[in-house]
């Protein structure tokens, strides 16, 4: 695997995540991880992160920061992760700390993995003592990327909401 480092967006990201974006809505991908890149035409409202998100989300909006994961050997844009830095209700029960995506040409090669890997190095600097991720029952990528980095099942929910597939969402925590 290539070495891939983590770093908030800026304006020179803007084609590489506005292309991101596009791979996903041809592919029919989730945007995990992506701020709600999938409800903007416009990346500089996608970088207004605070303002958006707690429009969209109101009293249950949590503030969060936005990482793009980036290869170090030819700065490309290969994923993105979202750390929260608290959990409403909604998150405990659904969504978690953290959420991250990588585009469907990169996956399979560890990036996703070792994105998690830095953002809890991070959390750790934060002093947290734990933090909690989740993914569909089906999503066997995304539960083996969250095993792999110290993550223990704690429950499956019942996603009443419809947000993966299976209609159930696996609950893991990580003690940093």
């Amino acid at each position: 695997m290539s070495k891939i480092v983590l770093r908030q967006p800026t304006l020179e990201d803007e084609a590489q995540v506005m292309n991101y974006k596009k791979i996903f809505e041809e592919n029919f991908q989730s945007f995990d991880g992506c701020a709600g890149l999938e409800d903007v035409k416009d990346y500089s409202d996608w970088l207004d992160f605070d303002n958006r998100l707690s429009q969209k989300y109101g009293d249950s909006y949590v503030p969060s920061t936005v990482y793009l994961g980036i290869r170090e050997e030819d700065n490309k844009v290969v994923g993105m992760i979202d750390c929260r830095h608290d959990l409403s209700d909604f998150l405990l029960k659904y969504g978690g700390n953290i959420g991250y995506s990588v585009l469907v040409d990169e996956r399979r090669k560890g990036y996703a993995k070792e994105m998690l890997r830095l953002v809890l190095d991070k959390y750790r600097k934060e002093g947290k003592s734990k933090v909690l991720l989740t993914c569909d029952k089906e999503n066997i990528a995304s539960m083996k990327t969250i095993v792999a980095n110290g993550g223990i099942l704690e429950n499956e929910v019942v996603d009443e909401l419809g947000l993966g597939n299976s209609g159930t969402i696996q609950r893991y925590w990580i003690e940093l």
